[in-house]
């Protein structure tokens, strides 16, 4: 009779990534992980092959933001392991939970000069929450339930596992996966929460920011509430579009603009602002608080981060659901007419260009027409670029999770990977990465994947064949732009060459009907859609001018 095959520290590890409940592994295979790719031929995890690691990174990165568990990304070692190294800073940058696992040459060469070593354990330390290589066959268990612990864990971000070529072939034994386990979050201190409810009661004009917390806890719902409760406005960071619907009467839409938006306003007339779930890193408190004079309260999960811009009056600290739930049951206070008023003038910013035909397309107009084509439930994933700051500030989102924006790391190329993330999460729902054309070059090769897939997902392009968002700046800083021009292919030509669809935007009146045949036609889709980018400056000269949204006007 053959010989029974020993279990390897390979198979063991794919077992335990099976026990941590992964679908989906994004990569690319390798000389030195080819253990783990053969042991994968008999799991019920697929194995999603990128065209870059970058893009699979970004894929792990969404998948996990829209999940809440760890998406898992999957290189070979050295030039493998470094092409994750983006995307995996940004998934720990904007707290998104997730595992990269490198391959790495034997243990046996990594004293001396070797052929594609790389100390990657060091390499990922500082861009990870956990960065570790197997030494032995026996730890994979730990390892691997310490990596998605932490990825996992309050604030969630990235961890990395080095597996070494040898001791993936290495016999484990009768090894197992250890259990799955997780800490719940506490409830928040009665005592704090009445300090807090006794300060929201007096206070005039209280303002809510709301950040990506709110989302990782699952706490929209509790959000809504709590803002009805205490008669509060909300404001949300770009990560946390769709806690409160934009229909809501008290959403004043998004803060996060360097340039004084009319959402800022509502910040400076605020006599106190209620920070939940909010991480600085998405914007910073030195841009709604520079004079250092705001009352703050921080409701979170965990404790305020040290900056001089954020010296809390409060703070609660615990289940955000629970939080603000005894928060909110303990105040009473009317509603502030001046809030009402600049809600007001936020719901016309937000429609004033409907009917807009100028040709290139507007901005505006562009992120009202997608709102039109687009079910409150489907999903747009923004890259990075001029159109990322307008779509932060004009898509109206209606849920959590539907709008996905990089702003920790704020990663260019992040848009068509992540579609193909978020597809494979909600094959139901559609998917439209939104991107700007030097976005969507740094990853086009994406397409191919999607494509291979059979996936219906809609690339909609802002093509102004430059850096648009570096462009504004240089005008904004200098008045003069330097080195944005760039060269673009024939994008329809482009996509078709990969088995896509292309469609080009001819004139304004047609973009919705585009964009609505390309969501429907059962695969990946490419619009090319030229945008004015002249928009840039007039909204920066347009909010300098402002002294005080009353001077908005609403007609």
């Amino acid at each position: 009779m053959p010989k029974e095959k020993n279990t390897t520290a390979a198979q063991l590890l794919v077992k335990c990534l099976e026990n941590e409940g992964v679908d989906y592994i994004f990569g690319i295979p390798g000389e030195e992980n080819i253990a783990v790719m053969d042991a994968l031929l008999d799991s019920s995890i697929e194995f999603v092959v990128t065209r870059h690691e970058q893009g699979a990174a970004f894929m792990a990165d969404v998948y996990g933001r829209l999940t809440g568990k760890a998406g898992v990304c999957m290189s070979t070692l050295g030039p493998g392991a470094t092409n994750l190294v983006t995307g995996v800073a940004d998934g720990n940058m904007d707290r998104a939970p997730m595992v990269a696992i490198a391959g790495q040459g034997a243990t046996t060469r990594m004293h001396k000069e070797s052929h594609q070593i790389l100390d990657l354990v060091n390499l990922f330390e500082p861009i990870t929450k956990y960065s570790t290589q197997i030494r032995a066959p026996e730890i994979v268990p730990e390892v691997v339930r310490k990596a998605f612990k932490f990825a996992q864990a309050e604030k969630p971000g990235a961890a990395f596992i080095d597996f070494p070529e040898n001791i993936a072939d290495m016999d484990v034994g009768s090894l197992v996966p250890l259990k799955v386990q997780s800490a719940s979050a506490p409830n928040a201190a009665r005592g704090k929460c009445r300090q807090v409810a006794e300060m929201i009661t007096k206070a005039n004009n209280p303002i809510i920011i709301a950040g990506n917390g709110i989302i990782r806890h699952g706490a929209s719902d509790a959000l809504i509430e709590f803002a009805e409760s205490i008669n509060a406005p909300v404001a949300t960071t770009f990560m946390a579009k769709g806690v409160i619907p934009s229909s809501h009467h008290l959403s004043l839409g998004t803060v996060g603009l360097k340039a004084h938006d009319l959402v800022a306003f509502g910040i400076d007339d605020a006599d106190l602002v209620i920070c939940v779930g909010y991480d600085m890193v998405e914007y910073d408190p030195a841009h709604w608080n520079p004079n250092y004079d705001k009352k703050i309260i921080h409701v979170d999960g965990s404790p305020a981060e040290v900056d001089s811009h954020y010296i809390v009056e409060a703070g609660v600290i615990g289940d955000l659901k629970d939080s603000m739930a005894r928060i909110g049951a303990q105040c009473d206070r009317e509603p502030s007419p001046a809030m009402k008023s600049l809600r007001k003038k936020i719901s016309h910013e937000l429609n004033r260009h409907a009917e807009d035909v100028s040709y290139p397309v507007k901005p505006q107009k562009i992120i009202y027409d997608i709102r039109q084509c687009l079910e409150p439930e489907d999903v747009v994933i923004s890259d990075v670029g001029a159109h990322k700051m307008w779509m932060a500030r004009m898509f109206q989102a209606e849920r959590p999770n539907t709008c996905i924006i990089s702003n920790g790391f704020a990663s260019m190329g992040i848009a068509l990977p992540g579609a193909i993330a978020a597809k494979l999460v909600y094959p139901e729902r559609n998917v439209l990465a939104v991107t700007g054309d030097g976005g969507f070059m740094m990853n086009n090769q994406e397409v191919e994947t999607a494509v291979r897939l059979g996936l219906n997902i809609t690339i909609l392009m802002f093509n102004d064949n430059k850096l648009g968002l570096i462009e504004w700046h240089q005008l904004r800083e200098f008045g003069r732009k330097s080195n944005v021009d760039v060269g673009n292919p024939d994008f329809i030509k482009f996509a078709e060459s990969f088995g896509a669809n292309g469609y080009k935007v001819e004139k304004a009146e047609d973009l919705q009907s585009v964009l609505t045949t390309a969501i429907n036609d059962g695969g990946v889709s490419l619009i090319d859609c030229p945008v004015d980018y002249s928009e840039n400056m007039k909204l920066t000269e347009r909010l300098k001018s402002l002294k005080s949204f009353e001077d908005e006007p609403t007609e």
